[in-house]
């Protein structure tokens, strides 16, 4: 049975991108070119008869452009949670590490058992990463207590699990930095759409009080203003949710293995100590 030495070395810090703090440089960002496109892309002249943008739309581009303001408002969300998509699949592409998270979970937990912390190690710095450096901390206090006269086997497991929880609460910012924003464009894509529909309606109500063929282009801008919001708004809600829940998916994952590895580095001190 492989044994290391007891001096503890320092958990391995992530290598890597490691996630924006600053998030609302994204929302600033993608709320100008949100805008931008929906006014000068949209907003083409080319893409409305007569080169009149008051006018009737020539392709779908005006008549999404028809869909007001509201329209650079729901682009500035769907190009928010696509930047924020990128986002976090680089961080947590690093925080899970250069091995398959499966495979160094059964490679750990072995080493582990057979108190080969070498071994262990080892694994750690060719994984790095979050879960690479909450084992790192948890073998870490293994070897520090295990060396320990003054406390008591219970004292000492225990201090194995604060250890590892400490480590893992210092990495979950990591995993879930920005997961908020992107769960709130969730709600508000689909808010948004129903405002804007909202605005559509009233200017479609408007033409129709007015009465007579003169308003029938007001009826339809309105129309179109509360059909395209509807289906923008429903598409950023749509790709938001697919984002928020693969990786919620993802750091759900991580956690699970850190607290079945943390499991086992306990479980295998109180198997292998019979001091009280």
């Amino acid at each position: 049975m492989a044994t290391s030495t007891k001096a503890a070395a320092p958990a391995k810090k992530n290598s890597g991108f490691q996630g924006m703090k600053a998030a609302w440089i994204i929302l600033v960002v993608c709320a100008c070119l949100g805008y931008g496109v929906w006014y000068f892309v949209m907003g083409n002249p080319d893409n409305f008869i007569g080169g009149d943008r008051s006018g009737h739309p020539a392709n779908l581009l005006g008549t999404v452009y028809k869909g007001g303001f509201v329209v650079g408002l729901i682009l500035t969300l769907l190009f928010t949670v696509i930047c924020l998509g990128f986002e976090r699949f680089l961080a947590i592409r690093t925080a899970s590490g250069k091995m398959n998270l499966a495979k160094f979970t059964a490679q750990v937990k072995d080493a582990i058992r057979a108190q080969n912390f070498d071994e262990a190690r080892n694994l750690c710095n060719k994984m790095q990463g979050s879960v690479a450096n909450v084992v790192m901390a948890s073998i870490n206090m293994y070897q520090t207590v295990e060396g320990d006269s003054t406390l008591k086997k219970a004292a000492k497991i225990a201090k194995i699990q604060q250890a590892h929880e400490e480590a893992t609460q210092l990495e979950m910012p990591t995993l879930q930095m920005n997961m908020p924003m992107v769960a709130t464009i969730v709600s508000l894509g689909t808010l948004t759409a129903l405002f804007g529909t909202v605005l559509g309606m009233i200017g479609s109500f408007q033409a129709l009080s007015a009465g007579g063929g003169a308003d029938s282009m007001a009826l339809s801008a309105g129309i179109s203003e509360a059909l395209v919001n509807t289906a923008s708004g429903i598409l950023t809600s749509w790709v938001a949710t697919v984002v928020y829940n693969f990786f919620s998916n993802k750091i759900d994952k991580l956690t699970y293995a850190l607290d079945e590895i943390g499991y086992t580095i306990a479980a295998t001190y109180d198997s292998n100590h019979t001091e009280a």
